[in-house]
């Protein structure tokens, strides 16, 4: 191929987004031919390759839109030490390497996040992002005591996602306690009544796994520890 067919082939890959392709049509090209492959099985190869590429760069990108505050894959996370866990729940819940849109943020943020908002004529807006996400993940829920107002923006928030997206709540606080944060029995049942229609409520029983993990890589500190209480 001379210097201009590849000029333009790769200018149309770039104007096709295909930068799989891009990168790799020579390379493969030449190892085909080494091989002795026909031309559809190349086309083959460099179609997978792409796909390969893609869909690492969108999960990449779903992380990085989730913001969350680390990144972890669930191959790293040692369920068999919380045996109450519903593994195959969890596997599940890979959201982003689905393909899914995904949030995270902690209850507080969230009601800071939205006054922030309201306050700058922004609320509807921000509003309409949290709806239009696949899965919101809120950490946290119960940690701090919320004003009326925080509480009636967060009531929203799970109102406008009933039924159109998947919400996780994470807390320590049974359903009897949830009155305390938010300040009114009303709107904590108009509350509960939502989030737990169609439901699963994992319970994660046991030691803190973060104890467990940082007594395990440091036995002669915890032992030390135990000494002196």
């Amino acid at each position: 191929m001379n210097d201009r067919s590849t000029l333009l082939l790769e200018h149309h890959l770039k104007e096709l987004k295909l930068p799989g392709f891009l990168r790799e049509y020579g390379k493969l090209a030449a190892q085909c031919a080494a091989e002795g492959v026909d031309h559809p099985q190349y086309l083959l190869r460099l179609a997978e390759m792409e796909h390969i590429d893609r869909h690492q760069r969108m999960v990449q990108c779903r992380v990085r839109a989730a913001r969350f505050p680390a990144v972890k894959s669930l191959d790293r996370f040692d369920l068999p030490a919380i045996p109450s866990v519903n593994k195959a729940l969890v596997m599940e819940l890979a959201a982003c390497q689905r393909g899914l849109s995904v949030g995270f943020t902690t209850a507080a943020a969230l009601v800071y996040e939205l006054m922030e908002a309201r306050d700058e004529r922004r609320l509807l807006n921000l509003q309409r992002q949290l709806s239009r996400l696949n899965l919101l993940i809120i950490d946290e829920l119960g940690f701090v005591p919320l004003s009326r107002a925080g509480a009636e923006l967060r009531f929203e928030v799970f109102s406008q996602r009933y039924e159109r997206g998947s919400t996780i709540v994470t807390t320590n606080l049974p359903f009897g306690e949830w009155t305390e944060v938010f300040g009114s029995e009303r709107l904590t049942g108009a509350l509960l009544d939502r989030l737990t229609h169609h439901v699963n409520i994992p319970e994660v029983n046991g030691e803190s796994y973060r104890l467990k993990h940082s007594r395990d890589n440091s036995p002669g500190q915890a032992l030390e520890d135990l000494d002196n209480p």
